[in-house]
């Protein structure tokens, strides 16, 4: 099979009317939009409120007044350029600003402003500060998508990586195996590289980010096949997104189809404060009962999934929400408070872990450690028009 076109101008996907094109292009002027033939294929365009439709095609609620560009502060976390350390035996090397697709509701969406400039070429500094810190025993390979590299560019960094005698997991945080499945089975020297890389001792592991069961298509599962073939794990985090998969009987189809197919499914996340997201948002406490109804209907493997807030403070797990009540763990922390427990009065419209009384308790605001990384924060709210960029890094 070819690999599908690439399409970034949203006037040319002529099964979207004309007048609403015309309208979406606003849009598109803030935040970036990128998509694939493949993808869209997968949309059913006779039903408006298709989930896949809109996990790519941009809606007019991104540009409501809510949130923020960078709701994790993450600026907070580069410790050189294109390195982030924020749990003491984790680093992010943040090597790409493209992605398969983008998705409408990316927390990282400051990535692709053409006035911000965090991922990076040169990743010598990532590198060598990763090299003196023996604490670090896995790196994340993200951005953007680490699997949209050029595959010699992709080696080249794992086998600087294995070099660090500590690094003992590298990550590869990615959406192609939905996005652009063809690009991992076709791809022998990518295959090749992760056999390479990849050992009894040496774990690759292929974050993915797969958000509803209708994109584990034959095609994703013989990708997902290619990698577990040469050596990789591959496990999958998503949001739970108000109208794409806010539904147990989804959910639930997700965690099985993920197990079946030997993909462990890691990670639920309440959706990020990102400026843009507002239609994607859920209050906690239903986030909560859907996830409970949906591991309900599946099985042990499943359940393994686990319910997290990525906060500026850390991974904070939602454990149950019941009478008004949030009770919490630091499942991660930047300050050290791993496991510290927390109840916290749930107000019925809460959708964060800032919209808890009583939850500036338990952190603050931490410093930037560099002044080479932009603040998006701080930048005017649209971006300065955005200059004709290479579409994919070498």
């Amino acid at each position: 099979m070819p690999q599908p076109k690439y399409i970034t101008d949203i006037g040319k996907i002529s099964r979207i009317p004309e007048e609403q094109r015309e309208k979406l292009k606003k849009i598109t002027e803030k935040f970036v939009f990128r998509v694939n033939e493949y993808y869209l294929n997968l949309i059913d365009w006779d039903d408006p409120h298709d989930p896949i439709r809109k996990l790519v095609i941009p809606n007019e609620g991104e540009l409501e007044e809510y949130g923020r560009w960078d709701a994790s502060d993450e600026d907070t976390n580069y410790v050189v350029k294109g390195c982030q350390h924020k749990y003491s035996s984790t680093a992010l090397l943040i090597v790409s600003e493209v992605c398969g697709a983008y998705c409408r509701y990316c927390f990282r969406k400051r990535l692709f402003r053409n006035d911000v400039k965090e991922a990076t070429s040169d990743i010598e500094p990532g590198l060598q500060y990763i090299a003196n810190h023996p604490e670090i025993s896995n790196v994340l390979l993200t951005g953007g998508d680490s699997l949209i590299l050029a595959t010699p560019k992709l080696r080249a960094i794992l086998h600087r990586l294995r070099e660090i005698e500590h690094v003992k997991i590298i990550r590869l945080g990615s959406k192609i195996p939905v996005f652009n499945p063809m690009r991992i089975y076709e791809d022998e020297e990518l295959l090749e590289t992760i056999r390479e890389f990849s050992d009894a001792n040496k774990r690759i592991y292929v974050m993915a980010h797969i958000n509803h069961p209708r994109e584990i298509t034959p095609e994703a599962v013989r990708g997902f096949q290619a990698l577990h073939d040469a050596g990789a794990i591959v496990v999958n985090q998503t949001p739970v997104l108000r109208g794409i998969n806010d539904d147990p009987e989804v959910l639930g189809e997700l965690l099985d189809r993920l197990s079946w197919a030997g993909v462990t499914p890691y990670y639920f996340f309440i959706n990020r404060p990102v400026a843009g997201n507002n239609d994607f948002v859920l209050p906690l406490a239903r986030v909560y009962d859907i996830v409970e109804k949906a591991k309900a209907r599946t099985s042990g493997l499943g359940k393994r999934v686990r319910l997290s807030m990525s906060h500026t403070s850390g991974k904070i797990e939602i454990l149950a929400i019941e009478n008004g009540k949030a009770y919490l763990k630091y499942h991660q922390s930047r300050d050290g408070n791993y496991g510290k427990f927390m109840m916290l009065d749930c107000p019925d419209d809460a959708s964060w872990f800032d919209d808890l009384p009583g939850s500036e308790r338990y952190w603050k605001k931490p410093a930037k450690r560099t002044k080479e990384v932009v603040s998006v924060n701080e930048l005017p709210d649209v971006p300065r028009k955005r200059e004709r960029r290479a579409e994919v890094p070498s």
